[in-house]
């Protein structure tokens, strides 16, 4: 069952008739959960999941949401009356949720060479052995792997804008087969 077309309609009709804009947190988040997961793992197509990302990593997203730094419409759409104060309460709600829950099932050769090439690139230098992330550095661990994949080719051909060029230069060394098997591997790590 595709989940995105569904989201999509549920948050622009939010959007359209205000609703989006609620007045308490509880509410202004659950807008936000609808399509990332309300336990922290997202069900939605090429949506991530929220849990557990780090603080300073979320504040740094919606606020480039925020200031059409990325364009997302929806979620520019969302992000532009958040204040400061709102960017620290959100980072802070969506680090308390439980991490995202990886795939179970995987083919051992295919994690092996993932594993091997995430050792080649130093992904854990970054992101942590346990691809937790920190400090403004996402985790990776459990997140959906189309959504990893999508954001890999993205860096690589310079369509997704972050806030420093690290994975832009980084990736434009890794060929699309091999962001395919990165994203299987980083879906499966617990």
């Amino acid at each position: 069952m595709m989940l995105r077309p569904l989201c999509l309609l549920v948050l622009l009709s939010l959007v359209m008739t205000g609703a989006a804009h609620a007045q308490s947190f509880k509410e202004r988040m659950d807008v936000c959960l609808a399509c990332h997961g309300e336990t922290g793992t997202s069900q939605t197509e090429q949506t991530p999941s929220l849990g557990a990302q780090q603080s300073a990593y979320t504040i740094i997203q919606l606020f480039m949401f925020r200031e059409k730094m990325r364009n997302v419409e929806l979620m520019n759409e969302m992000a532009k009356d958040l204040s400061d104060d709102d960017l620290r309460a959100f980072a802070d709600f969506i680090s308390k949720l439980p991490k995202p829950v990886a795939i179970t099932d995987a083919d051992p050769a295919r994690m092996q060479r993932a594993q091997a090439l995430a050792r080649q690139h130093r992904c854990a230098s970054c992101h942590n052995d346990n691809y937790a992330g920190r400090d403004a550095i996402p985790g990776l661990a459990g997140q959906r792997e189309d959504y990893l994949s999508r954001t890999m080719r993205e860096y690589k051909d310079n369509t997704r804008r972050g806030y420093e060029a690290t994975m832009t230069d980084l990736l434009q060394t890794v060929t699309v087969e091999q962001i395919y098997d990165l994203a299987y591997y980083l879906a499966r790590v617990r």
